[in-house]
Order: C-alpha cells, then sequence, then structure tokens
C-alpha cells in the first residue's frame, strides 16, 4: 500500500483528490488541513499543518511514498488586481519548502497542478513546447505568472536530482464540486453559476464584453490526470497540458449555464468591471501518449453536473 500525502485537502482541487484516492484501497491517505477544519471522509488520516512553516513541512513529509501537492493561495481577477502579492509570496514558500523536504525524505513522487496563467492569448490550441518566454504574460497576471513558472523550474530542478519523481499539470480553468463559489473570490465559471442560480431580479450580469475565452476542464477529469500520472508516468520529470482542448468565450458560458438552469433570464454586460480578453485552449496530446489520459467531461454535462451539486449544496464559498 502506498502512502499518499494530500496538502491541500479542504481545499477544491485537494477535497476531490482526497475522496478520489480514500476510495480507493491500494493507497494509505494522510490529509492535511490548516484553517478550515476536516471533513468526513473514510479511510482519511488528518494532520494540521502550516505548510508555509519548514518544521511542519518536514513532519509531515516524513515516511510519505507520494505527495499530492493542492495547497495554494488562489483567488479570482478581482484580488488578482487589488492585491497582486497574494498568490505570489505563499505559494512560492509553502511550494520551496515542499519540494525540498521530498527530496530529503526520499519521496517517491511529488504531482504539482499548475495552471495556464503564463500562457500567451493564441486561436489554436497550445503544445507544452509552445510557451515562449520571451513573450511576457497578461500585465494583470504577471506577477502569478512568474510565481508559477519558478514552481515549475523547480520541480524539473528537483527532478534531475535523481531521487523524486516530479509531475507539473498545466491545467485550464477547472471547475465543479466545491469550487469556490463566492463572487469575491470565484473564478468565472464558479461566479456564474452562482449568479445564474442565484439571481433575483431576471438578470445576470457579466463582467466585461464576454469576449475573452477559456478552456474549461472539470475537476474529475483533472483528478483522473493525477491518477495515471500516479501510475503511469515513467520520466523522472513530466509537464503535461491538462484541459478539455477547446476554448468557449465566456459570453458562450454564461449562455449554456442560463439554458442549462431552465431560468429565465437576462444576459447584461459591464465592461466597467476588469476582465482579460485572452483566448487559450490547449493541446493535450502528451498526456494522452504519455499517461493513457484525455478528458471525459463534457462542457455541457459538466455544466448540468455542476448545477446538480450547487442546489444540493447550496456552497456559500
Amino acid at each position: 500500500m502506498r502512502r499518499v500525502l494530500i496538502c491541500g485537502a479542504t481545499g477544491f482541487i485537494g477535497r476531490n483528490l482526497t475522496e478520489r484516492f480514500a476510495a480507493d484501497p491500494r493507497y494509505a491517505v494522510t490529509a492535511i488541513h490548516h484553517r478550515r477544519p476536516p471533513f468526513d471522509c473514510a479511510n482519511v488520516s488528518w494532520v494540521r499543518a502550516d505548510l508555509a512553516n519548514e518544521e511542519d513541512v518536514d513532519r509531515v513529509l516524513r515516511g510519505q511514498d507520494v505527495v499530492l501537492q493542492a495547497a495554494a493561495t488562489t483567488s479570482g481577477v478581482r484580488t488578482t488586481v487589488s492585491r497582486p502579492s497574494e498568490q505570489i509570496v505563499k505559494n512560492a514558500v509553502m511550494n520551496s519548502y515542499i519540494f525540498a523536504a521530498a527530496l530529503d525524505h526520499q519521496v517517491q513522487h511529488v504531482l504539482f497542478p499548475s495552471c495556464t496563467i503564463m500562457l500567451a492569448s493564441s486561436d489554436r490550441a497550445q503544445r507544452e513546447e509552445d510557451y515562449d518566454p520571451r513573450v511576457p504574460p497578461h500585465a494583470i497576471y504577471e506577477g502569478a505568472a512568474h510565481t508559477k513558472l519558478y514552481i515549475e523550474n523547480l520541480c524539473s530542478f528537483y527532478a534531475k536530482r535523481g531521487r523524486v519523481k516530479f509531475t507539473v499539470f498545466r491545467h485550464s480553468n477547472v471547475y465543479g464540486p466545491y469550487d469556490k463559489y463566492d463572487l469575491q473570490r470565484s473564478h468565472v465559471f464558479g461566479a456564474t453559476i452562482t449568479k445564474v442560480l442565484g439571481a433575483t431580479d431576471g438578470r445576470v450580469q457579466v463582467w466585461g464584453t464576454g469576449e475573452e475565452k477559456r478552456d474549461l476542464l472539470h475537476v474529475d477529469d483533472l483528478v483522473d490526470a493525477f491518477v495515471a500520472a500516479v501510475e503511469r508516468q515513467q520520466a523522472p520529470f513530466g509537464l503535461y497540458n491538462i484541459g478539455l482542448g477547446r476554448a468557449v468565450s465566456v459570453r458562450e458560458l454564461v449562455a449554456m449555464v442560463v439554458r442549462a438552469s431552465g431560468r429565465n433570464l437576462d444576459i447584461v454586460y459591464d465592461e466597467s468591471k476588469p476582465t482579460v480578453k485572452t483566448n487559450v485552449s490547449l493541446d493535450c496530446s502528451r498526456a494522452e501518449a504519455e499517461l493513457g489520459w484525455r478528458a471525459k467531461v463534457g462542457l455541457e454535462d459538466g455544466i448540468s453536473r455542476t448545477i446538480a451539486w450547487w442546489q444540493d449544496n447550496r456552497p456559500v464559498g
């Protein structure tokens, strides 16, 4: 039985990872929580730790075989604009401590979900090798993008030391159960679900023009990628695009959510609000070739699943 440590287990991606790996008898799961309390989940050992504290990191990584590093400080565009350091400092510190401790304690495999924040806008699906460091990221995302690149390069650096396997997932915009649904911190998908299902005046307000395009990935597909890499990755370092493989505009997304909700709502656009006019989609052929992974949840199905989950759980954040 392999010992799996899940960092950030009470967060969006971390909770979905915890539920999936805890249900698999091949793994003994230890889950990390910090400010949020643990949740009920069979076959999980909970440990409280501050992953920005070096001693705590050293303590929880001892004796682990696999580390799923889903702990992160995240936010929507509102916070990215008003407090840009929020996504930089703690994320750089946490991952620096975790990766160094993984090397010290000879962990077998560390997996890190990055994102596509560093990618330039493009009308075609981008491969991993298409990233060009000479092209600066969008100004709003610059600080967070450089932080993600630092962490990705740290994974590659430590993998070259030869004792720990590292995986980086450059995943697209993830959505689904346990996402952020409050309008202060949510990303576009979670915010849209909350606006549509919570509308009381017959209207849905969209920030900006709705022309920006996103590759939207259901969290179940991202969790499948973690499982595939744990089971199948051979190389010491793997960088994989993980996305649905096509982009949809925010305009289209909002219309799809309204349609799936069955509500009669008008869509209005507030062009005074911040928006990031980019077009990003991912070519995931490397993940399919090396890990046998491909996205299974179509956007229409994913929207319907998410609406059903939201209605059953009435999330507030």
